[in-house]
């Protein structure tokens, strides 16, 4: 075999051993997209556009369905639970109590996030260990204390239900249901769960200065200044918006024992296990703050006023406590109330087509209706 043709033989190795690299690729990232035309979900006063990953575009399909899924106990492996038990809009899209509630009455370790601007956080979960509200709603589902399933017994489920073959088929074609469409169809309608245009954004980025007290006015000092309470440094509020957190991961002190230098919970050290993380949980958005307690990754601190009296003592010191967290004892009484008056501000409108679909509210026959449903 001539030089020419060695160069050729490999040549060609080349070119099928790229092929096959694109194929396995292209075989191991997603081909399941929405059908329907995409739609836009409007941010309301004092939000940035609602991040939609490329792969997921809301359409009026996907949302629907979405809606429907995360109402619909079916997800579960006894069909007890649904996202709606733990994210509940009549309780701020959370569960009202400090752990939720699993099947057969189990309790999971931490409190439930509300679902409100979930869109915005970079990572999910209170240590962070889903990448997206996709990934997000895998984690419940396959969680022995929360649904208890998996993912291949949901699509079975959904499979074998007749009553969800056209709404999967309209959002994303014929074929068989899998548990990448129920994720998706989940997160577009999460997006959706969108909420600002708050009295504090009416006044703050609305430019009304009727739209609210005095005393919110003060307290919005106390909880910007460097030298007050500075809550602003974790709590971000922006020119033009204002998301309420930084999407980092802060030890504050909450679960620690400062007499064993323990924690209750690693949190975000479980999943990176990094030494900075010991410890450390997301910083919660503080937008519907008034509506979502009980508060903290454990659900401890029944009130806002309790929360206030936990940053002013400093949180609870260990050896990884943020170095931002510090005695607010200098605050006085007025400063104090000020800034309680400011975070019930924070509470914004409910979005439009949240609650429980038709279906589903037949069942709740006598509960107490949702907010914008």
């Amino acid at each position: 075999m001539n030089s020419r043709k060695i160069l050729m033989f490999i040549f060609s190795l080349v070119v099928l051993g790229g092929a096959l690299l694109v194929h396995s690729q292209n075989q191991n990232s997603s081909t399941i997209r929405p059908i329907g035309p995409p739609v836009r979900i409007k941010a309301p006063l004092g939000l940035p556009p609602v991040p939609v990953p490329a792969d997921n575009p809301p359409t009026e399909e996907t949302i629907s369905l979405g809606r429907r899924l995360y109402y619909d106990p079916m997800l579960s492996v006894d069909n007890t639970v649904a996202c709606a038990n733990c994210h509940d809009p009549r309780y701020g899209f959370t569960d009202g109590k400090p752990v939720s509630d699993g099947v057969q009455g189990k309790q999971g370790a931490r409190n439930s996030p509300t679902v409100f601007n979930s869109a915005y956080y970079e990572l999910q979960f209170w240590d962070g260990r889903a990448p997206s509200l996709e990934k997000q709603a895998e984690g419940p589902v396959q969680n022995p204390v929360e649904m208890a399933h998996s993912l291949k017994g949901v699509e079975e489920k959904l499979n074998a239900d007749a009553s969800y073959r056209e709404p999967f088929a309209l959002a994303f074609g014929p074929g068989a249901i899998t548990f990448e469409m129920v994720e998706k169809a989940i997160a577009s309608f999460e997006r959706t769960i969108v909420s600002g245009d708050s009295p504090f954004d009416r006044w703050k980025y609305g430019k009304d200065e009727h739209a609210v007290s005095a005393s919110v006015k003060r307290g919005f000092v106390v909880f910007t200044s460097p030298k007050k309470a500075n809550c602003a440094a974790c709590h971000l509020v922006g020119k033009d918006y204002a998301l309420f957190t930084d999407n980092k991961f802060h030890n504050i002190g909450e679960g620690a024992d400062g007499l064993t230098n323990t924690l209750a919970d690693e949190g975000r050290f479980v999943v990176t296990h990094n030494d900075a993380d010991h410890g450390a949980f997301r910083t919660p958005s503080l937008r519907n703050i008034a509506l979502t307690g009980p508060y903290m990754h454990d659900g401890s601190l029944k009130t806002l006023k309790d929360v206030m009296d936990f940053y002013i003592g400093g949180g609870n010191s260990n050896s990884h406590l943020d170095k931002k967290i510090h005695v607010l004892d200098a605050l006085s009484g007025q400063e104090r109330a000020d800034l309680v008056a400011f975070l019930q501000s924070l509470t914004g409108t409910m979005p439009a087509d949240v609650g429980p679909p038709a279906a589903v509210r037949g069942e709740r026959a006598g509960e107490k209706p949702a907010e914008g449903q």
